[in-house]
């Protein structure tokens, strides 16, 4: 009896850690495409006065899930403009995607970040409150974008109050 218990219990815990891996790296994940391409994601890029403008996006590979406001990534090719300046993103760390995700690296993007290969810029600030979108460009054209928590939701979400420069919270955070 002991043996069949054992085995039963094994079995019950292979399978919800298979469960849980799918999903965490897959279930919840759904591909999104360009505004341009008739999708939902907008992808703008955030002016030295604090203006945005919409950004031509290229070969456009993008995902995004309901369950947590930094799971957004993309890679896609893009020509930045020139006539203004852009606002530069200082703290810019690359997150990890799923592995089967494969165009982005999140570690060859925070090592072309780091070594000048690549810029990081604002996409759009507070994109869900204490959220920024980020973007890497490369000298090449080639973009990266994902979510990233902000200064004011650092503070936030770890349950004090919003510091006097950030925006006022939305209600139940």
């Amino acid at each position: 009896m002991g043996r069949v218990l054992s085995i039963g219990i094994l079995v019950a815990a292979l399978i919800a850690g298979v469960a849980m891996y799918y999903l965490q790296v897959y279930h919840f994940y759904e591909e999104v495409r360009p505004a341009s391409e008739g999708g939902t994601v907008d992808m703008r890029i955030t002016l030295a006065d604090g203006g945005t403008r919409a950004l031509p996006v290229r070969d456009f590979a993008g995902i995004d899930a309901d369950s947590s406001p930094i799971r957004f990534r993309a890679c896609f090719e893009t020509d930045l403009p020139q006539d203004v300046a852009l606002a530069t993103y200082e703290s810019a760390e690359p997150l990890n995607a799923p592995g089967w995700f494969d165009c982005f690296d999140a570690e060859a993007i925070g090592a072309a970040l780091q070594e000048g290969r690549a810029r990081a810029y604002l996409g759009q600030k507070n994109i869900t409150y204490g959220i920024d979108r980020v973007l890497a460009v490369t000298g090449e054209g080639r973009a990266f974008a994902w979510h990233q928590i902000n200064r004011c939701g650092e503070v936030v979400f770890d349950g004090q109050p919003a510091p006097d420069d950030c925006p006022e919270p939305p209600q139940g955070y």
